[in-house]
C-alpha cells in the first residue's frame, strides 16, 4: 500500500507542476487572492484522479490481493483462537469444573 500510496502522491504531484505552470504562464485562469493556492491543488487533484485509476491499474490490484491475503490471515488466526478456546471450555465442563469468569 505504501507503494501505491507514493506512487499516488508523485502523480499528484507531477498534476501540480503542470498545473502551477499553466495557471502562471496564463493559460488557465488564476484563483481569487488567497484562493489561488486551493485552485492549484483542487484542479490538480481533478486532473491526477482518473490518471492514477488508469496508470495504476495493476498497483492497486497487487495491493488488494495482500490486503485480502492478511485479512484471510488474521481471519484465520482467529477462528484458531476460537476454537482454542471452545476446546478448553468444552474440557472443563466435561471435568464438571465451571467455567472461569475472566
Amino acid at each position: 500500500m505504501l507503494r501505491y500510496t507514493l506512487m499516488r502522491l508523485g502523480i499528484f504531484a507531477g498534476c501540480f507542476v503542470v498545473v502551477w505552470g499553466l495557471v502562471y504562464s496564463g493559460i488557465v485562469p488564476r484563483g481569487y487572492g488567497a484562493a489561488n493556492f486551493m485552485w492549484l491543488v483542487l484542479l490538480s487533484l481533478v486532473i491526477s484522479a482518473p490518471i492514477s485509476f488508469v496508470v495504476l491499474r495493476k498497483e492497486r490490484d497487487r495491493a488488494s490481493v495482500k490486503v485480502v491475503e492478511r485479512v484471510d490471515r488474521m481471519k484465520a488466526g482467529f477462528a484458531a483462537n476460537a476454537a482454542q478456546e471452545d476446546e478448553a471450555d468444552d474440557a472443563s465442563r466435561s471435568q464438571g469444573q465451571a467455567p472461569q469468569a475472566s
